[in-house]
């Protein structure tokens, strides 16, 4: 048995591992400035937030030592160029962020554009900087797509493997998140996204050897307070 399968944590104890995220259209400065206070009063892993609001929550935690991560190609993904997607890439890393995940090109995939693939995700990973992670979207991909969008992503230099976007895309779960795990290269992890709402949840995802958890519900989860009706992405 690995030391992920025997991890034991307590709901506060699992803060650390939580990317506390908001992204939403309708959220004010003020909302996303105590999104930012959470994280630090909490000790989350990072709040994760969209581009235009990283420069304020990137001074809200300066010194804190909490990550700024942003999304690129998201919610809707694989709708921009790669030429652009690589400039925002560069901007959002200039406005502060310390990570970024970003939508892939599906479509790409799915019809054999596989250097277009790589390249686009390359792109970003050039232009940026930074840790990047993936949303592979692993239930939109037949067997062989899954196995090769894994390698693809490795060999565009990715730091992190992501089973979905979001919720909308799949319930992250053990299987998948194994399945990335066992392909993960070294220097490569994996972080589970998707309607996480529950500390069993959670705590079911680290087993299986996601180091991340992107999730809206991280309070929910730390106070073990959340359950089906809790509202995530």
């Amino acid at each position: 048995m690995s030391s992920a399968e025997q991890l034991s944590l307590s709901p506060a104890e699992m803060a650390p591992y939580i990317q506390h995220t908001r992204i939403e259209a309708g959220a004010t400065r003020e909302d996303m400035i105590a999104h930012a206070r959470e994280a630090v009063e909490h000790g989350f892993n990072a709040a994760m937030v969209s581009a235009s609001w990283v420069p304020l929550v990137a001074s809200e935690l300066a010194g804190t030592g909490i990550e700024i991560a942003s999304a690129l190609d998201f919610p809707t993904v694989g709708v921009m160029t790669s030429a652009g997607k690589a400039a925002e890439a560069e901007q959002i890393a200039k406005a502060g962020a310390t990570q970024l995940d970003i939508g892939v090109q599906v479509g790409w995939l799915k019809s054999g554009m596989y250097a277009e693939f790589r390249e686009d995700i390359a792109g970003v990973v050039r232009a940026s900087g930074l840790p990047v992670k993936v949303m592979l979207e692993l239930p939109l991909l037949t067997p062989a797509e899954r196995e090769a969008a894994v390698e693809l992503a490795q060999e565009a230099g990715v730091a992190f493997l992501k089973n979905a976007s979001s919720g909308q895309i799949e319930t992250a779960n053990a299987e998948s998140v194994r399945f990335l795990v066992e392909r993960a290269q070294e220097g490569v992890q994996v972080k589970a996204s998707g309607s996480i709402k529950t500390y069993e949840q959670g705590l079911s995802l680290l087993r299986a050897g996601a180091v991340l958890l992107g999730t809206s519900a991280g309070l929910e989860i730390i106070t073990d307070t959340g359950d089906e009706n809790t509202v995530s992405y």
